[in-house]
């Protein structure tokens, strides 16, 4: 039977950030130097394939320290944790290696140096997100006060108006997060925001690219788990760009095929917590059920590269 024409648009840049990368590799690199089991904090990014990949190499991942053995390495996960996580680590005198990401550290810095300053902090972030706790506390309790939405701005009790500062979540929509800026901005003009967008270079780019392909689109598929807030930002800027359908997969089983069943042009992009072998699998599984025409959108180039915590990169074999 001929098989339906489809032209599948593939963003670029997809998939793997910086961060997520360094991330994945302390783990591997942790195994390699202490061997297994290596305990990790909360799921190192949020995608199931690649934490499955990590335990079925001797990765433990647990919710809480108190879970760990004192006896065994602990890793921190890329989005960040409390000051209150090491802290106790190293009162039980643990081996702990922090894989948060370098642009989430940054904004831990941008909080204190803040809070030094006097200032009460505004964070605009998801609540009960992994990087909105672990930033949130790095500070004490009531110095960070948490908004999601420019509504949420009109009913901030601060502390003194004249001494505020504000940071974001890294991994939220840019357009969305403008918003809330502004409105924090009109009843606080002397708001003092970060030095450089604290949102991440890979989550812009995502978005951005999403925003170029989603008008042209039928429909769209994002690869990334349904925890990951920069994939389901990406559902969202595709929406209001423009297409009118669009499916957040965490892999290519997951695709209602029915819903796309008659459509002639097709976007698809990842989260940064997504590898490449997702983004392979979901473009054959689209090959096996239309004639694809294949066209790279590509709006920025990257390569940003972190490097891994002293104490493993001594250790890495040569």
């Amino acid at each position: 039977m001929t098989k339906p024409p489809l032209t599948l648009y593939l963003a670029a840049p997809r998939g793997f950030c910086a961060g997520v990368d360094r991330a994945i590799k302390i783990v591997e690199m942790a195994l390699r130097k202490w061997g297994a089991p290596v305990y990790v904090r909360h799921e190192i990014v949020h995608n199931r394939y690649v934490v499955e990949d990590l335990r079925a190499k001797g990765a433990v991942f647990v919710e809480e320290l108190e879970e760990c053995p004192t006896d065994r390495p602990v890793i921190f996960s890329a989005h960040g944790v409390p000051k209150a996580v090491p802290a106790e680590a190293a009162r039980r005198d643990m081996i702990h290696v922090d894989a948060t990401c370098p642009l989430v550290s940054k904004v831990h810095i941008e909080a204190e140096r803040h809070h030094q300053n006097g200032r009460q902090m505004v964070m605009i972030g998801h609540a009960g997100h992994p990087e909105t706790i672990g930033t949130m506390g790095q500070l004490p309790a009531g110095e960070v006060l948490l908004v999601e939405t420019p509504a949420d701005v009109a009913g901030l009790k601060v502390r003194d108006p004249e001494k505020l500062a504000f940071i974001t979540q890294t991994t939220l929509s840019v357009d969305d997060t403008a918003e809330i800026v502004a409105a924090l901005k009109a009843r606080f003009p002397t708001i003092v925001g970060p030095h450089k967008e604290d949102i991440c270079y890979a989550t812009t780019n995502r978005q951005a690219a999403v925003k170029v392909i989603a008008p042209k689109a039928d429909a769209m598929l994002v690869i990334g788990a349904p925890n990951s807030s920069n994939s389901r930002r990406l559902v969202e800027v595709a929406t209001a760009a423009g297409c009118g359908y669009c499916q957040l997969v965490q892999r290519a089983t997951d695709i209602d095929w029915r819903a796309l069943q008659g459509i002639g042009t097709l976007g698809l992009t990842a989260g940064a917590s997504a590898p490449e072998v997702l983004i392979d699998e979901v473009v054959e599984a689209v090959r096996a059920r239309f004639d694809v025409t294949l066209e790279t959108v590509e709006t920025a180039q990257e390569n940003v590269e972190f490097k891994v915590p002293r104490v493993l990169r001594d250790s890495a074999p040569t």
